[in-house]
């Protein structure tokens, strides 16, 4: 596997994380509508609030790095 395609691969396992995570918060929305338990679902809230923007920041650097790489084997070529 070529420096490219592991960068992708890279990419692509953070991007689907970070799809899980806000699918696992729409959940958690969803139930406390049925268990009108706000004050637990406003801590899972947030810490699944910081857990998505801490993976949106890994999945952008990994954006920029796969980009660097493309470019360096352009140039490499």
């Amino acid at each position: 596997m070529d420096e490219s395609a592991e960068w992708r691969l890279r990419f692509d396992e953070e991007a689907d994380k970070a799809s899980k995570c806000a699918k696992e918060l729409e959940k958690i929305k969803e139930s406390i509508v049925k268990k009108e338990d706000s004050i637990s679902f406003n801590n899972k809230l947030a810490l699944l609030q910081k857990e998505n923007a801490a993976l949106l920041e890994r999945v952008e650097m990994l954006k920029n790095k796969l980009e660097d790489e493309k470019m360096r084997c352009r140039h490499l070529q």
